[in-house]
């Protein structure tokens, strides 16, 4: 009988018996067999749904591209056979493939149009499906609420249809979703849902699904055996249906268990099982993900090539099945495998293949993991700006997806960055914030590295025995997962805490532990650092030969894997080296090496504040090379190198102090700069709102928490806005001046520039005139701080005239050694001091053999200054600015509380008059009033016409005025209030202003340093009457980072401040006499400045009344 009808429906359903076997190419056959007999009989409707069904395979297959040929068909035979719920599921088909391939909004077009269809015929088993569908695009996009709303549409019409099976799928869909939003335990319990029904219907295969779903889900909460339990639920299921394909998946999942476990070759043992699978039932896709997993399992192992063998047979199937996510992971991992090899660029290339890809498949996760991985990249290029802007764009990503554990890697990687830069303290909160999110997902390998780092800042800050603690709990789970090159790090780092404690024979026995590790995880730079360590131990003991071979074995490897900062410490050991073998051309031409690579690396970070504390770490080179030259006989160039590490971010900030930032910066950029902004504006209203009330410690530590967050945030975002500048990026950095160039360019006759080094074995003085250049020998620092301290004390804290001679002689005879005094005789001195130098009052500093104690004011005119090239700088910023038409703003005697009696209109009670104008703490409500600063204010007012002046008092003494445009038309800004002073972040030092308003509600009332930089003041002077205005964090290489810069880039010429905490009425009298000489005699503000001083020394006022306030800044008057 010749019934091809009949044969041909029989031939389909063979292949659809095939096709749930699992055996694809078959089912192909039979279908390919079917096709021609539907056309002879001219079956289009039986056509069509041929064609759908060996589009489905090949679709299954991987095949995407055949598979739509199959569909487009399809389509046009089911519309012609007026087949409205046929063309739906081919429209439905059709969009899977779109999705597949990544083109979700393609997907999303055929969904929709397959949605209406089914409506219209009622089927809405079929309308669940697709909203299913639909549901599942939304989740891949990353909108994860999107997809509940389709699958919560889904959800009813399968249990309306009584499709169990169905509903199960959707409700295992909504645990994916919750597993992505990071609500495990939400995933947990629709997941357990969904096992009910496919158990209920006896869907094995689904039952396996399920369970693999749900032991991925403990993967991810750390339970790692508990996985393992449902792992092995879902194994037999699979075997039992020949799901030969869930199967694999669930070999994978054991895999990926075992290599987290630590249990690497188990790992690759599951990994081995499922490969065959995959290709048995042509997954490709799986086939890729586990060839990608077998690379990480090597990787790990520190087999890199052999990893890479696996990445490269895991791309191209990715690309054959346009698996874009799959290709980006693999992309990524490729580019960790270069990374480590220390080729950078390739790694880079890699990364930013990877980028776009999980971008246009709205993969978060992935993307965060590449920008960390980048980020990782530029760190070990030494840009650390550009390392920190990656990791912050990676955490917010990984927040955004409750990745816990790829947040906590990046926030070890940030405090890694904090650490290299000097801001150790910094580190440790991002490392202790890292540790109990390591802990929380048992992330073994992580911990160890954030506890390996925690010793690392401990070995740094001097605390041995809590680096060697941290360390050795990283150990052994280093050991217990395999991680070799982990291992590695962390004896090498027990080596330089041993070297360190003297026990050299221990630090080399770790550090010989360490070096077969790191080569045989392929890490090269971890291997010169464990050479140049070895190096070290060598120089120390005395075997100078064997030393220089071992830093000569880590420098070309530093060099190859592009390790700048590895660099510059090598060249640093290389010169030391040489110069104690009397090389010193040799060691010389290491340091200048090392100099130079430090130059670039600091270019290369844009925010400020950054570059000033990377710079603090390697003052010691500039240093060495300035101790270098003066031992060669070349002062003049020791000078010079003195020079070049001087104040250099304050030299680059006032260059760029005329250029718009925001101009031509991106709007996105200036409103988050806006909003920021905003929230310190907010914070600091409810600081002053809490002061009012007695609030507890940990209410202000939260508050000054969220503070230093938006700071942090605020300077990034600055860095960014800088860099992206063109303006700024065409602006040349100024270089710092040669000593022939201040003696033409910045002194005259009557000026003589005393600069100082500080060494640990022996300082330096160079006293330089217009036309002279004397330099002389000077102790170390170690022999000059209790000098320093014991000075200082005497002159700030009222000890008599003949106390503060005796420890000021003993100081003088240290500092200004007899030859200098006939070279400075009469001269302006430009005071160019080095750290506790900065903070004494060489003024108050006594003249040898006076017949009684006679300050040196009394002979010379003193300013300091952070550096001459300073000066320079600001002199060409300012030199064609006409002064501006108005003579003086003031500010005083603002308003601090609630209960201030000005608030209700009462008389003020009587205050003592030793007030002083400084804060012990921001965290006090019971900030009081100085009333001398009114009295003070009127004294000055007095001297200027009613039309040249702007004052303001009370509730009006606020930050409004500070930030009026109309500032700008006076000459003179005087502000009399209260100062303080953050040592640890100076950018929140400050003045206090009015903290409440006439009604006594709170507002922001504190005008700090980040605030002042914003300011557009062009003084000719500001007098800051306040404490400690002229003090700040003590940065090596930097100076005082303080006030004194913040008013210099907002466009003053000079500034008078105070060194510690002044008497509020003393420092009322000495400011009137100030401005009585500024405003009646004409005189400059240094001249004075001194005049009034000198008068209160006459009447025999102690220096802690008169010698706090110094002037810095330009001392010429055009």
């Amino acid at each position: 009988v010749s019934d091809r009808s009949g044969e041909a429906t029989t031939l389909s359903n063979i292949g659809a018996v095939y096709n749930a076997l699992g055996e694809k190419q078959k089912a192909l056959e039979y279908y390919a067999l079917a096709l021609p007999l539907r056309r002879a009989v001219s079956d289009r409707g039986g056509e069509a749904t041929t064609l759908n069904n060996i589009g489905f395979l090949y679709s299954d297959l991987g095949e995407k591209q055949k598979a739509l040929e199959y569909y487009a068909l399809a389509l046009p035979l089911r519309r012609a056979v007026s087949d409205r719920g046929g063309e739906a599921t081919t429209l439905n088909n059709i969009g899977t493939v779109y999705s597949d391939l990544g083109e979700k909004q393609k997907a999303l077009e055929y969904f929709n149009q397959a949605l209406p269809l089914l409506r219209a015929v009622s089927d809405r088993g079929g309308e669940a499906n697709t909203l299913h569908n639909i549901g599942t695009v939304y989740s891949d996009l990353g909108e994860k609420q999107k997809a509940l709303e389709y699958y919560n549409q889904a959800l009813p019409l399968r249990r309306a249809v009584s499709d169990r099976g169905g509903e199960a799928a959707t409700l295992n869909n909504i645990g994916l979703v919750y597993t992505a939003l990071g609500e495990k335990h939400k995933a947990l319990e629709y997941f357990n849902q969904a096992l009910h029904l496919r158990r209920a219907v006896s869907d094995r295969s689904g039952e396996a699904t399920t369970l693999s779903n749900i032991g991925a889900v403990y993967f991810d909460l750390g339970e790692k055996q508990k996985a393992l339990e449902y792992y092995a639920l879902a194994l037999p299921l699979d075997r039992a249906v020949s799901d030969r394909g869930g199967e694999a998946i669930t070999l994978t999942g054991i895999g990926r268990v075992y290599n987290a476990l630590g249990e690497k070759q188990k790992a690759l043992e599951y990994y081995a099982l499922a490969l065959p699978l995959f290709r048995a039932v042509s997954d490709r896709g799986g086939e890729a993900t586990t060839l990608n997993n077998i690379g990480l399992v090597y990787d790990d192992l520190g087999e890199k090539q052999k990893a890479l063998e696996y990445y490269n047979q895991a791309l191209p199937l990715f690309r054959a099945v346009s698996d874009r996510r799959g290709e980006a992971a693999t992309l990524t991992n490729i580019g960790a495998v270069y990374n480590a090899l220390g080729e950078k660029q390739k790694a880079l290339e890699y990364y930013n293949q990877a980028l776009p890809l999980f971008r246009a498949v709205s993969d978060r996760g992935g993307e965060a993991t590449t920008l960390n991985n980048i980020g990782l990249v530029y760190d070990d290029l030494g840009e650390k700006q550009k390392a920190l802007e990656y990791f912050n764009q990676a955490l917010t990503l990984r927040r955004a997806v409750s990745d816990r554990g790829g947040e906590a890697t990046t926030l070890n990687n940030i405090g890694f960055i904090y650490s290299d830069l000097g801001e150790k303290q910094k580190a440790l909160e991002y490392y202790n914030q890292a540790l109990p999110l390591h802990r929380a997902v048992s992330d073994r390998r992580g911990e160890a590295a954030t506890l390996t780092n925690i010793g690392t800042v401990y070995d740094a800050l001097g605390e041995k025995q809590e680096a060697l603690k941290s360390f050795n709990q990283a150990l052994p789970l280093l050991r217990a997962v395999s991680d070799r090159g982990g291992e590695a790090i962390t004896l090498t780092n027990i080596g330089a805490v041993y070297n360190d404690l003297g026990e050299k024979q221990k630090a080399l026995e770790y550090y010989n532990q360490a070096l077969p590790l790191h080569r045989a995880v392929g890490d090269r730079g971890g291997e010169a650092t464990t050479l140049n360590n070895i190096g070290g131990v060598y120089s120390d003991l005395g075997e100078k030969q064997k030393a220089l071979e071992y830093y000569n074995q880590a420098l070309p490897l530093l060099r190859a894997v592009e390790n700048k900062q590895g660099e510059v410490y090598v060249l640093g050991n290389l010169a030391a080296l040489h110069r104690q073998q009397n090389q010193l051309p040799q060691a010389l031409d290491n340091i200048n090496t090392a100099i130079a690579l430090i130059e670039d690396l600091r270019t290369q970070i844009d925010n400020t504040d950054l570059r000033t504390s990377y710079f603090a770490t390697v003052q010691d080179r500039y240093k060495f090379k300035t101790d270098l030259l003066m031992q060669m006989g070349n002062p003049q160039e020791a000078f010079n190198t003195n020079e070049r590490g001087r104040a250099r971010t304050l030299l680059e900030l006032l260059n760029s102090a005329n250029l718009n930032l925001n101009e031509g910066a991106a709007p996105q950029l200036l409103e988050q700069e806006r909003n920021l902004r905003q929230q310190l504006q907010a914070i600091e209203v409810r600081r002053a709102a809490l002061l009012n009330r007695n609030p507890t410690a940990d209410a202000l530590t939260a508050l000054d928490n969220q503070s230093d967050t938006v700071l942090g945030e605020l300077n990034q975002l600055l860095a960014q806005i800088r860099r992206t500048n063109p303006a700024y990026a065409d602006l040349k950095q100024p270089q710092p001046l040669t000593l022939p160039q201040i003696q033409q360019q910045v002194l005259d006759p009557e000026t003589v520039l005393l600069q100082y080094s500080l060494g640990e074995e022996r300082s330096y003085l160079w006293a330089v005139s217009s036309n002279t250049f004397n330099v002389y020998e000077l102790p170390g620092s170690n022999e000059l701080a209790k000098p320093i301290q014991n000075f200082l004390s005497a002159a700030s804290t009222g000890g008599s005239a003949s106390d503060t001679r005796r420890k000021g002689d003993e100081l003088v005879k240290l500092i200004l050694p007899a030859p200098v005094w006939a070279q400075i005789a009469g001269k302006r001195l430009l005071i160019a001091g080095e750290g506790e130098l900065e903070t004494i009052p060489f003024a108050a500093l006594p003249v040898p053999n006076a017949p009684e104690y006679t300050p040196l004011l009394a002979q010379n005119e003193v300013l300091t200054q952070p550096s001459a090239s300073a000066i320079s700088v600001l002199r060409q910023q300012t030199q064609n600015r006409t002064p501006a038409p108005k003579t003086l703003a003031l500010l005083a005697d603002p308003v601090y509380t609630a209960n201030d009696p000005r608030v209700t209109n009462r008389t003020a009670p009587s205050l003592p008059a030793e007030l002083t104008r400084t804060l012990r703490s921001l965290d006090r409500g019971d900030i009081q009033r100085l009333p001398n600063t009114r009295r003070e204010a009127e004294a000055i007012l007095a001297l200027v016409p009613e039309a040249e002046r702007n004052a303001v008092f009370d509730f009006a003494a606020d930050r409004d005025w500070t930030n009026s445009p109309q500032l700008n038309q006076y000459r003179i800004l005087h502000l009399a209030t209260h100062g303080f002073v953050n040592p640890t972040n100076p950018e929140l030092s400050g003045l206090v202003l009015s903290l409440v308003n006439a009604n006594g509600l709170a507002q922001p009332g504190y005008l700090r340093l980040n605030d002042i930089f914003n300011l557009n003041l062009p003084a000719e002077l500001v007098v800051l009457s306040a404490c400690q205005t002229g003090l700040g964090e003590n940065v090596g290489g930097e100076g005082l980072v303080g006030l004194t810069r913040g008013f210099m880039y907002a466009g003053s010429k000079r500034l008078i401040v105070s060194l510690w905490n002044v008497n509020d009425a003393a420092t009322a009298d000495l400011m009137s006499a100030m401005y009585g000489k500024i405003l009646r005699e004409n005189l400059t503000p240094a001249a004075a400045l001194r005049a009034a001083q000198l008068e209160m020394w006459k009447a025999g006022k102690n220096p802690n009344l008169w010698a706090a306030f110094t002037v810095r800044g330009e001392w010429k008057i055009n």
